[in-house]
C-alpha cells in the first residue's frame, strides 16, 4: 500500500467537517515567553487540549467513522503506547461498540487508568510496539475484528492530518515559515506535512524524535525501516519501532526537511518551561517539540514557527521525574 502527499492531504480536507462533529477544535496560540526566548513568531496548536488530551483522537475517530455499526459492535483492536488506545475508546465510547488495546507492560499508569475508564479490554505484552502491533493484529485477523493501527493507515493518517486543515484556517490567511511535530509513527507529520505543504510550498517541516528512541530518524538516515535500540525516554508517546511496509516511511522521506534527535535534559527543560511561562500541562512528547524547535533557534529567528503540542497525558511519577 501506498498513499502519496496529494492523497493524504485530500483525505485530511475531506474527513476534518465530520471530525468537527465529535472533536475539539484546539487552540492555535502565541506563546509570548518562547517567542522572546527563540526571537521568532512561535504558534503553539494546543492538541494537549484536545479530548483525550492527544491528537490520537482525530485518527481514531476518523478510521472508527468508516466502520459500519455490525464492525464496530463485534469489536476492534488495536496496538498502543496509551494515547491511540484512549482515542479508539473515546470513538468507540461516541459511537458504540467494543475494543481491544495491546499495550506495554511499561505504559503510563494514568494512560492505563484512563483507558481501563473507557470500559476497553487489556492486553499487556512486552515493551516495544514492533511486537505488540503484529499480535494485535494476528488476534484481529483470527477472530474476524477490525484492526485499528495507530499509524499505518491512510484514515488514520487522514484523521491526524485535520491538525494541519485547522493550523490554516487558523491561521487566517497569515503566513507560517516552519512547523514542528514529534514524531514516532510518523502518522501525524505524514498528515500535517502534507496538508502544509499543499497549500504553503515554502514550509519548512521539522520532526523531532528523542535520541533514546529515532526510529523514524534512523529509517530514513537508512533509506528503509530499520530497528533501532530504543531506551525509555520521557517522550513515551513517541515510543517504538516502525511497523514493516509502514506507508508513512515514504511520505516522512518525502515531507520532513531536517531531523531533530533530543535528548532527554532538553525534553525535561522544555517541559518546565511551558509549565513555568504558559501554566499548561504538556506530556514528554508535547515538550520534545519545544526542545527541537530550540535547538533550532538560529533557523527560526525571525521566523512564523508553529508548534505542535502533541498531548497533554503525563503521569504524577513521570512528572516529577521531568522536574527533579
Amino acid at each position: 500500500m501506498t498513499l502519496s502527499p496529494a492523497e493524504a492531504a485530500e483525505r485530511s480536507e475531506r474527513v476534518a467537517p465530520k471530525l468537527r462533529e465529535h472533536l475539539t477544535l484546539t487552540p492555535f496560540v502565541r506563546y509570548g515567553a518562547f517567542s522572546d526566548e527563540l526571537g521568532a513568531e512561535v504558534l503553539v496548536k494546543s492538541e494537549h487540549l484536545q479530548r483525550t488530551g492527544s491528537f490520537k483522537a482525530r485518527g481514531s475517530m476518523a478510521k472508527i467513522l468508516t466502520l459500519t455499526d455490525a464492525q464496530r459492535q463485534a469489536g476492534v483492536v488495536t496496538a498502543s503506547t496509551g494515547n491511540h488506545g484512549l482515542g479508539v475508546g473515546n470513538a468507540l465510547a461516541t459511537l458504540g461498540g467494543h475494543g481491544i488495546v495491546y499495550l506495554p507492560e511499561n505504559a503510563s499508569p494514568s494512560k492505563v487508568a484512563a483507558l481501563r475508564r473507557l470500559g476497553l479490554e487489556l492486553r499487556a505484552e512486552g515493551n516495544d510496539s514492533g511486537v505488540l502491533e503484529p499480535k494485535a493484529r494476528a488476534f484481529a485477523a483470527e477472530h474476524d475484528l477490525t484492526y485499528v493501527p495507530p499509524y499505518n493507515d491512510p484514515d488514520v493518517i487522514a484523521g491526524q492530518g485535520t491538525v494541519g486543515v485547522e493550523i490554516l484556517e487558523q491561521l487566517a490567511g497569515e503566513p507560517l515559515d516552519a512547523v514542528v511535530v514529534a514524531v514516532g509513527g510518523g502518522g501525524l507529520i505524514s498528515g500535517v506535512a502534507a496538508v502544509l505543504k499543499k497549500h504553503l510550498p515554502g514550509i519548512r517541516v521539522y520532526g523531532a524524535s528523542p535520541v533514546r528512541d529515532d526510529a523514524m530518524a534512523a529509517s530514513v538516515r537508512a533509506g528503509k525501516i530499520v530497528q533501532v535500540d530504543a531506551k525509555d525516554t520521557l517522550s513515551d508517546g513517541t515510543a517504538g519501532s516502525v511497523e514493516p511496509g509502514s506507508i508513512t516511511f515514504d511520505l516522512c522521506r518525502e515531507l520532513v526537511d531536517d531531523w531533530v534527535l533530543v535528548g532527554e535534559d532538553a525534553i525535561s527543560a522544555a517541559l518546565r518551561m511551558v509549565i513555568d511561562t504558559e501554566h499548561q500541562l504538556i506530556e514528554g512528547s508535547a515538550a520534545m517539540a519545544f526542545a527541537a524547535a530550540r535547538a533550532r533557534r538560529t533557523e527560526l529567528e525571525g521566523r512564523r514557527v508553529a508548534v505542535v503540542s502533541c498531548g497533554g497525558n503525563i503521569s504524577a511519577s513521570t512528572l516529577v521525574t521531568a522536574l527533579s
